[in-house]
């Protein structure tokens, strides 16, 4: 039996005033902020439909990257670090930071109320064993992602502020948040730009017909806008 959606009025109102054909950033920007406001600061997500093949590993689009403006929203950050770093760690925005210590933390008392954890390369060893509790939740530090690394302040900081971390699904989407709608257009626009063009330069060789099948905005209650990208 097919899944019925129940629309708000809301959104139905904000359905009518829907832009129906692929337009340019800055007026897709134009769009969203038309719509029918909420009683909360709406996140605006950028959505890329690919032409990857999500089956095949050389065709994964993952990484991480620090947009102009940030996104509006600040994270909690762990580091997985030798005990000379905890400090460095701590001052850089970590709220924990340890090596064997935080690792058992994690397993004992099932500690993950934290958005990144970031490791130096030497303490994955002990880090590995919680691939189980942490892979799940997408929260594993990668080296891919840019998580593992000895240079564990900056990477701290970055993250603390707002980078973000971004992979395809089995669909062969990527979904990520660029703003608040609060944030003035350019900001937005800026943010938008930059991320298209990190998603672009990831591009996998293998692919094959168009990259950007699909490229869409949203806020958080909104319909969606389609972006004229190619």
């Amino acid at each position: 039996m097919p899944l019925i959606v129940k629309r708000s009025k809301r959104y139905k109102k904000a359905a009518e005033k829907a832009v129906t054909t692929p337009v340019a950033v800055d007026a897709a920007v134009d769009a969203v902020k038309q719509f029918p406001p909420t009683k909360f600061d709406q996140s605006v997500e950028l959505i890329f439909s690919l032409g990857i093949d999500p089956k095949q590993a050389d065709q994964m689009i993952r990484g991480s990257v620090s947009l102009p403006h940030g996104i509006g929203k600040s994270k909690r950050v762990i580091a997985f670090c030798p005990d000379h770093l905890i400090d460095t760690a701590k001052a850089a925005g970590a709220i924990e930071a340890g090596g064997q210590a935080l690792v058992q933390k994690i397993e004992k008392e099932n500690f993950t109320d934290f958005d990144v954890a970031i490791a130096t390369p030497d303490m994955m060893r002990f880090v590995g064993r919680l691939g189980k509790v942490l892979g799940p939740k997408g929260l594993m530090p990668s080296p891919k992602a840019g998580t593992v690394t000895a240079d564990i302040a900056n990477a701290v900081r970055e993250y603390a502020a707002g980078k973000i971390e971004f992979r395809n699904d089995t669909g062969g989407n990527v979904h990520c948040v660029v703003g608040k709608l609060s944030f003035d257009n350019r900001k937005l626009v800026d943010n938008i730009n930059s991320m298209v063009t990190t998603i672009r330069k990831l591009k996998p060789q293998t692919s094959k017909g168009a990259y950007f099948k699909k490229v869409v905005i949203k806020a958080s209650m909104t319909p969606a806008v389609q972006l004229a990208v190619q």
